[in-house]
């Protein structure tokens, strides 16, 4: 059966925790295979569109093998990728556990972590949200392989979108020495307490939500032989504009220079209450309702 809508308890355990895990079947074995596909193209920086990724964090004999894989926005690159990223079913469910009347994506990831990579830093995307106004969103994260703590899941610390968010709880994203650091130091109950970790074990096709406030990271894949993929959408409030605040390396330079509105060109309305979805959606190829 086909998500479509949350249940009262699991609103609650997104209020309580800042996350929540759907443990399979959010996309069909057909569609986490069809993903797959793209991913191996959009690797060999094949792009169907002809348009680069914005960030194109990993490519092969540039970048150490050790090191996690990450595109981001890859869905201007690949309609198949942007029919799932810009799902309106993914805008709607993200919206009920936000209680947001829309919204709008900001970027997706492109994850991979084959056997042997290191970890991804532990961190709140809400440090990193200044440019924009409301300073903050909802991911929507899809596995594309079956996951495990010893193959480098993403992992939570429940509760941690109560605590303080600032810029100086940033830390090392890629391969940091310690990948727990940054959430140890923010920790209320000091940085010497223990941290607890939810890793997210799913079935390819499981997913989960989290709030932007919500510490979380990846481990290192030390599994011999399993590869680890995931499909992220970072979705914002679609009333969303840009602050005026902060600068973003890439993501400021779609402010246009007379407004601080947010061209649906670049940050589409992936569902809204009063069905105001951006129109040119509904051409990409087809992805889950």
């Amino acid at each position: 059966m086909v998500l479509t809508e949350f249940t009262p308890d699991q609103l609650e355990a997104f209020d309580r925790d800042g996350f929540l895990v759907i443990d399979e079947g959010y996309i069909s074995d057909e569609q986490v295979e069809r993903m797959r596909e793209r991913f191996d193209a959009i690797y060999r920086e094949e792009y169907e569109t002809g348009i680069r990724p914005d960030e194109v964090n990993w490519v092969a004999g540039r970048d150490p093998d050790d090191r996690t894989r990450q595109i981001c926005n890859g869905w201007k690159a690949d309609n198949a990728l942007a029919a799932q990223v810009l799902s309106e079913r993914t805008g709607r469910l993200a919206s009920q556990l936000m209680g947001y009347d829309g919204v709008r994506i900001l970027q997706d990831n492109c994850i991979w972590k084959p056997p042997g990579v290191k970890a991804l830093g532990m961190h709140q995307d809400g440090a990193y949200l200044d440019y924009l106004d409301p300073a903050e969103m909802i991911t929507c994260w899809i596995a594309l392989d079956d996951t495990s703590a010893e193959a480098g899941t993403i992992s939570f610390v429940p509760g941690s979108h109560l605590w303080p968010v600032s810029s100086k709880n940033r830390g090392e994203f890629h391969a940091p020495p310690d990948w727990l650091a940054p959430a140890r130091r923010a920790n209320p109950a000091g940085e010497d307490a223990e941290l607890e970790l939810a890793p997210v074990v799913v079935r390819a096709g499981g997913a989960s939500f989290h709030h932007h406030n919500t510490f979380h990271g990846s481990g290192p894949n030390t599994a011999a032989t399993t590869h680890r993929r995931a499909l992220i959408s970072h979705l914002l409030p679609a009333r969303a504009r840009f602050s005026g605040r902060g600068v973003d390396l890439a993501y400021s330079r779609y402010r246009k220079r007379d407004t601080d509105e947010m061209d649906e060109s670049f940050f589409p309305v992936v569902w809204a209450a009063n069905g105001g979805r951006s129109a040119w959606l509904d051409e990409l190829t087809a992805a889950p309702a």
